[in-house]
């Protein structure tokens, strides 16, 4: 890889045992970098403009270790660092991964339409916890039919336990998981698969165990407030700095590291009132990138507002991002499958709206919310399915639970089977959380390893009064190890059946998808949503071309006759959730229905049909 035409924050080494730092430190008159080595020394940085200090220093290469002090007192490692070998509270280490042997020359990205996510976290992904964990299960992923691979949140976080959105070194991958080092090999090994990958990063709060940035400068403001205390200053004074700081920092993963797509966590939590938003800054110098690199990358983000201004590109009036998570879905599938009614659910429990979500992407649009007492979200005029990232469960659904409980401990496999179905088989891009597959049932739980005792305190008492609202009893001490051991995937269980029979449809669900052209094809345009009455079914009639197909989604705790709302010729079965060969009872539902004949069938109790138009010379 050629090295930046100029250096940014942080250390860049240049070559011949020279680097450069800078970073941005108005609230100090002096900085100086510590060397930490074989001859320790401090070297003054040159005073720049708008707070910037910097200077390029002789014989310091790769591995080096260094910290700033501010004002010839206060010593800190660099809000910039690329490597915390020890910690978010020590020295920081300079890297050069410009000599990484990348094998990936030849790869340039995947549209959105080709997107299946696979969600992990590294540290309970495998035995060992690491990015090198990972990639002796990445040929498993490809087979089963995974196109990307999303990676819960790296940067440097406090011990070696946490989901990752307690980091507070932006630009650092996690020491613990093997560094920046480790996650290029682990990026390099998915594209010679065809895997693209995706990173968590965390753009609205920074965690509270090594956070010094307000050390260095105004990085927060205290004109809003986050769940997580004082926000990050987005559109305040020096806020052209702060944005710097992060829109540099995923310019980094995406082009040092390769990152294909970046996932913005809760970006409802950036409070930004200024006419050029961080959002639409950020999305303009990604594609800027991608373009002058000749890659595909995306922006997908998190989102609690349903609000299609985040993905309406800015002609439109909107911020120009590539996708957006859809909790609508989860939330209409989850309570029709689980019965769950907690106040968070209030919204959800009919089978009108999953029909809403599958037609209109939101369910909520515009519609008055129980839950939140006024009308909420707006209408996807002029978003495309592709623009909408679905799932059954993710790391929040499942991990936000007072048990970390899975769904497939909350349903029956004919449940899991159903929802398999119902996201796989929708006009949008489907996401899995690691174990999905194969119905893992071991819990995955919220933990963390801070440091400091008043710390440890605060966050077991806050999510004790998180949970009471909804549960009954307390929650698990998250600095509890065992909370972290017993999170691992057991996939010994894939090798069991029913589990591997619910593999097996996971891998049949995914290549439908991707070869029948109705079912390639995403978009709402060219599909219909009616839901037969009284019964909790759900028809999805979706076409492309010659190509036509019908998913019948029964919800009901037992057998349905319904008319399959068919035309034109003969309907074969292409699959049948509840057949013995996925682990089902067996179903009654025919091999064929011919539309010039009586339409009525009856299908099993939660379980999901497709049925494919046979395709003829005369078919439109």
């Amino acid at each position: 890889m050629t090295r930046p035409a100029a250096p940014g924050l942080g250390a860049t080494y240049l070559g011949d045992n020279r680097t450069h730092f800078l970073v941005w430190a108005p609230f100090a008159t002096t900085v100086d970098v510590r060397l930490i080595g074989p001859t320790p020394r401090e070297v003054r940085l040159s005073p720049l403009p708008r707070g910037y200090h910097a200077a390029t220093v002789d014989d310091v290469r790769p591995g080096s270790r260094y910290s700033f002090v501010l004002d010839g007192t206060v010593e800190r490692p660099d809000p910039a660092s690329r490597s915390q070998p020890e910690g978010v509270h020590r020295p920081s280490e300079v890297i050069d991964l410009s000599r990484f042997p990348w094998t990936d020359q030849g790869w340039c990205g995947l549209s959105l339409r080709e997107y299946v996510i696979y969600e992990l976290h590294v540290g309970t992904f495998s035995d060992e916890g690491t990015f090198d964990g990972v990639i002796p299960y990445l040929d498993g992923l490809r087979d089963l039919g995974i196109t990307a691979v999303e990676i819960m949140p790296v940067a440097q976080f406090p011990g070696d336990r946490n989901w990752g959105y307690d980091g507070v070194h932006p630009f650092a991958a996690q020491n613990s998981y093997g560094g920046a080092e480790g996650l290029v090999r682990l990026v390099d090994a998915c594209h010679q698969r065809g895997l693209a990958v995706v990173l968590d990063v965390v753009n609205n709060h920074l965690g509270p165990e090594g956070n010094y940035l307000g050390d260095f400068g105004p990085y927060f403001t205290e004109r809003y407030h986050t769940p997580w205390g004082a926000a990050l200053n987005f559109d305040g004074p020096h806020s052209d700095e702060v944005r710097r700081y992060f829109i540099e920092s995923a310019c980094y993963w995406i082009d040092s590291l390769h990152i294909d797509a970046l996932r913005l966590d809760a970006v409802h939590e950036i409070f930004d009132r200024s006419a050029h938003p961080f959002l639409q800054e950020l999305a303009e110098t990604v594609h800027e990138l991608a373009e002058r690199r000749n890659r595909r990358v995306h922006l997908i983000a998190e989102s609690d507002l349903n609000d299609p201004r985040l993905v309406r590109p800015p002609l439109l009036g909107g911020y120009g991002l590539s996708a957006q998570w859809n909790d609508d879905f989860h939330h209409a599938v989850d309570a029709l499958l689980t019965g769950a009614r907690s106040p968070y659910r209030r919204d959800f429990g009919t089978i009108d709206d999953l029909a809403r979500a599958y037609r209109d992407g939101f369910v909520y649009s515009g519609q008055y919310s129980q839950r939140r007492r006024r009308r909420f979200g707006a209408p996807l005029t002029g978003v495309e399915a592709q623009q909408l990232v679905v799932f059954v469960q993710n790391h929040d659904q499942v991990g936000n639970r007072v048990d970390g409980e899975r769904l497939a401990t909350l349903t029956s496999f004919d449940g899991l089977r159903l929802a398999a179905a119902a996201t796989i088989l929708s006009p949008y891009v489907p996401l899995l959380f690691m174990g999905e597959e194969y119905g893992e049932t071991t819990p995955f739980h919220y933990f963390t390893s801070h440091t400091d005792p008043d710390l440890v305190a605060a966050v077991r008492e806050g999510r004790q009064r998180e949970f009471a609202e909804h549960w009954d009893r307390d929650a698990p001490d998250p600095q509890d190890p065992a909370l972290f051991v017993t999170s691992r995937l057991r996939r010994e269980l894939a090798e069991r059946e029913p589990h591997g029979q619910l593999r097996s449809l996971y891998r049949e669900l995914l290549t439908l998808r991707c070869e029948l052209p109705s079912l390639a094809h995403l978009s709402r345009d060219t599909m219909e949503v009616t839901v037969a009455r009284p019964a909790q079914v759900l028809f999805v009639h979706r076409w492309h071309g010659s190509d036509a197909t019908i998913l019948a989604l029964n919800f009901d705790d037992h057998s349905a006759a319904v008319p399959l709302p068919v035309a034109g010729g003969a309907w074969h079965k292409r699959l049948d959730t509840a057949e013995p060969t996925w682990g089902g009872p067996g179903s009654p539902a025919p091999e064929m229905v011919d539309a010039g004949q009586s339409t009525a069938v009856s299908l099993p109790q939660r379980a999901a049909v497709l049925y494919q138009r046979e395709i003829t010379e005369n078919a439109p």
